[in-house]
């Protein structure tokens, strides 16, 4: 898939194997790893954090084929609240760094434009947020409010 701001044609990923069977040399059942993410996810990690803490530190190769669920069906489950989705606040801790950036160093022109650009990421990802509904209808981006949002 292409790159969005920019003329690259982006990397391509690593695939899963396509079968879904879960690999012999597994030590965990279905009800360890949920327990496992349900205690991640009250020590505040995010989502995509679990899965790398699972992959790396317990040798968990992939969570849905184990559980038959994933990671943030999981969380919702044992109760972990999510006020915002993950990669909208990443995006939003990015734009706030930049911005902390371009206080100090306010000719840096590149990332003037990288900040637009990824401050339209963000407007397009609230707009499908509050259309599937995980955003109320009236919510919208404002970088001030983001920086309080972050803290």
């Amino acid at each position: 898939m292409a790159k969005m701001h920019s003329k690259k044609k982006g990397k391509s990923g690593s695939k899963r194997p396509p079968t879904k069977v879960v690999p012999d040399w597994v030590e965990y059942s279905k009800t360890e790893v949920e327990e496992l993410i349900a205690k991640m996810a009250k020590e505040g990690m995010a989502s995509a954090k679990i899965g790398l803490k699972l992959r790396d530190t317990y040798g968990i190769p992939s969570v849905k084929d184990i559980t038959g669920k994933s990671v943030t069906e999981i969380m919702k489950e044992s109760g972990a609240k999510m006020d915002y989705p993950e990669d909208m606040l990443n995006l939003i801790t990015k734009a706030v760094k930049m911005r902390k950036h371009l206080e100090v160093n306010k000719s840096d022109v590149h990332n003037k434009t990288k900040l637009l650009h990824v401050e339209s990421k963000i407007k397009r990802l609230v707009r499908y947020y509050v259309r599937s509904g995980k955003l109320p209808a009236g919510w919208s981006y404002d970088p001030e409010k983001a920086a309080l949002l972050v803290k």
